[in-house]
């Protein structure tokens, strides 16, 4: 008789809570429990939004941002119109703290929310619901921001608070990037891990709309998303060190450039593309002997590249003369 009662009580206890979710309208959204971290580089005005969870696609929901804006990180039951209606309200001129006060006034699902919102000036606000799985707390810092909710324990949170200002040094994504791992060293989700996500915006805002991420990387599904996640950033870097070096080539700073390729090559040692497009840049100025070497090894990887090299000239790609371009066809 005692088992029975205690059954019913039970049952009334989901069927309440089941009924007050769905009358606050969080029982159809999406569910993101996670951590993350909204930050704002002090000295470059770059603002980020770093985030890892065990769901699908986390940065699909989570991860919102906006050159000269501000950042917004929306998650545990998701309102997904946090990231937009915070992002205008701080383009105009709302700050971050009075912009997350309206948006969670009129949020009838508001102690199941977890958001933190960031904005182009450095304010920074946070929120966490009562009913937010535990351990769900979040620490507001200068210029950051970290926040996590279904967590192994509550040392997650302040581990990455700690791992943000400890990594002053590093750019900001990879700054973000160690604090996600912080996170995730100190026990992470307690369901374990499955996508990451990263952006970085700029200070200023973007003058056309597909220029306004500087980084935007997002892992929707693996065993170690943040693994992948820093793997993809060194891609990244990588390849912005190549388009440096094109730069510095338009500039005619060649030295300059060679630094730059060489910068890229070293993060990422074993891709062709960068090796190929360095010798390219080196035979159009003048350096085709130096250059020489690195086709000769491109082509024994892979003969394509050889064929690539026949059609650069019609295309104004490799500027150099019949007899140079037989020379590097030859090897």
């Amino acid at each position: 008789m005692k088992l029975s009662i205690f059954k019913y009580f039970i049952g009334v206890c989901i069927l309440t809570t089941s009924f007050s979710m769905q009358s606050q309208n969080v029982y159809k959204d999406q569910f993101a429990h996670t951590y993350s971290i909204v930050a704002r580089d002090m000295v470059t005005g770059e603002m980020a939004v770093g985030v890892q969870s065990h769901w699908f696609s986390v940065g699909n929901l989570v991860s919102w941002g906006q050159s000269g804006v501000g950042v917004v990180a929306t998650q545990s039951f998701v309102n997904p119109a946090f990231g937009p209606e915070g992002l205008a309200l701080m383009k105009k001129g709302t700050s971050a703290t009075d912009a997350l006060k309206e948006l969670i006034a009129k949020d009838s699902g508001k102690a199941y929310r977890q958001v933190a919102f960031l904005d182009a000036s450095g304010n920074v606000s946070a929120h966490t619901g009562d009913n937010c799985v535990e351990s769900a707390h979040h620490i507001v810092g200068d210029n950051f921001s970290v926040q996590a909710n279904m967590m192994l324990n509550d040392k997650v949170v302040p581990a990455m608070a700690e791992a943000y200002k400890n990594h002053a040094d590093l750019p900001l994504g990879e700054r973000v990037l160690k604090t996600l791992q912080a996170a995730q060293n100190t026990g992470g989700d307690i369901r374990g891990k499955q996508s990451a996500a990263l952006i970085v915006v700029n200070a200023k805002p973007a003058k056309n709309s597909w220029q306004d991420k500087k980084i935007n990387l997002r892992v929707d599904d693996h065993q170690n998303p943040l693994q992948e996640l820093e793997r993809l950033l060194k891609v990244h870097t990588a390849y912005e060190y190549m388009n440096q070096g094109d730069l510095d080539i338009e500039h005619g700073d060649m030295d300059k450039a060679m630094q730059s390729y060489g910068a890229a090559e070293k993060l990422f040692p074993e891709n062709l593309e960068m090796k190929y497009w360095k010798a390219v840049a080196m035979a159009n100025n003048k350096q085709l002997e130096a250059a020489l070497p690195i086709f000769k090894y491109i082509f024994e990887q892979d003969d394509n590249w050889r064929t690539l090299t026949k059609r650069l000239p019609k295309a104004g790609l490799l500027t150099i003369s019949d007899d140079e371009l037989k020379k590097i066809l030859d090897l």
